[in-house]
């Protein structure tokens, strides 16, 4: 998959089949759109094109009315775009500047003199333009007379589907693991680099990789314990996770902290990919550190069941 940070290295494509959108977690509705933009492309011998918007519309629109947090960094919705089977992905930069384009200029700019599409898919009520204003209709209406061909996901197929971003967001923000998986086709994942923290697992027998998690838009899960799997240096471990503030050892703030089962080495400034896959438990506060570490037992023995 090639990536572009705007339009201006965009090469000239004969067939090019696009959809656009912010696809934040890249969830099984954007999979169902992804699916058949690639299956168009290939019966036209096309390559598919994807175009997105770097920051999230609503962070850049919105800075102070909306503590919106994402279910993908760009880097792993690029992860997810590549694996899914994308030829190109473009990045346009959203300005308010950019917000201010009608439909028609974007019609015109991005998707007639600069892709040069094809076929446009889009999902049901995708929007684009200043205020949204660019509906399936307007396109249906004037597509012809840009050259290209236009094909909606349908309501119906959407609604089968029942997934959206903001369900998942809920989802992850009540616990509910299970039903964050299944919207996703996948685990929610973390991405972060290990840093040092108190050592305090350590010395109770649960060493613990505090992981650094650069993106503040980054969506977090609820506070407790999860089973996960960890991913280092291409090899993955079973674990459990902890997010919270860590009550019993009067913790100050908000970490994200694996204990992997069976790993051995130096796991400091290692970048880590953690996989939620259940939820073992709420987080407490114990009444010192052994019955924290007696509790760590029968967590660790939870999560090796539940994985």
């Amino acid at each position: 998959m090639k990536i572009y940070e705007g339009l201006r290295d965009f090469p000239k494509l004969s067939n090019a089949v696009v959809t656009s959108g912010t696809f934040d977690g890249v969830h099984l509705g954007h999979q169902k759109i992804l699916h058949r933009i690639r299956e168009i492309a290939r019966s036209i011998n096309g390559e598919t094109v994807l175009i997105t918007y770097w920051p999230h519309p609503r962070l850049v629109l919105y800075p102070d009315e909306h503590n919106l947090r994402l279910l993908s960094t760009f880097e792993e919705k690029a992860k997810l775009l590549r694996e899914a089977g994308i030829d190109h992905l473009v990045t346009i930069p959203f300005t308010k500047e950019f917000s201010q384009l009608t439909s028609k200029e974007f019609i015109e700019s991005v998707l007639v003199d600069t892709i040069q599409t094809k076929k446009l898919v889009i999902g049901y009520d995708h929007r684009f333009g200043k205020n949204r204003e660019g509906s399936f209709e307007y396109l249906q209406a004037h597509h012809a007379k840009y050259g290209f061909d236009l094909e909606e996901i349908s309501r119906q197929d959407v609604e089968d589907i029942g997934v959206s971003s903001t369900k998942i967001r809920h989802a992850l923000a009540t616990s509910d693991i299970a039903n964050a998986i299944n919207y996703l086709g996948r685990p929610y994942e973390l991405n972060g680099l290990v840093i040092k923290g108190q050592q305090i697992g350590r010395s109770i027998g649960f060493p613990t990789a505090n992981i650094h998690i650069p993106n503040d838009y980054k969506l977090i899960p609820k506070d407790g314990v999860y089973a996960v799997e960890a991913l280092v240096h291409g090899s993955l471990y079973k674990a459990m996770l902890n997010i919270g503030n860590r009550p019993t050892v009067n913790g100050t703030k908000r970490t994200v902290e694996a204990n992997l089962f069976d790993f051995q080495g130096d796991l400091y400034d290692k970048q880590i990919t953690i996989y939620i896959k259940a939820f073992i438990r709420e987080e407490q506060k114990f009444d010192g550190l052994e019955s924290l570490k007696a509790q760590l037992y029968l967590d660790q023995k939870n999560a090796k069941n539940l994985l």
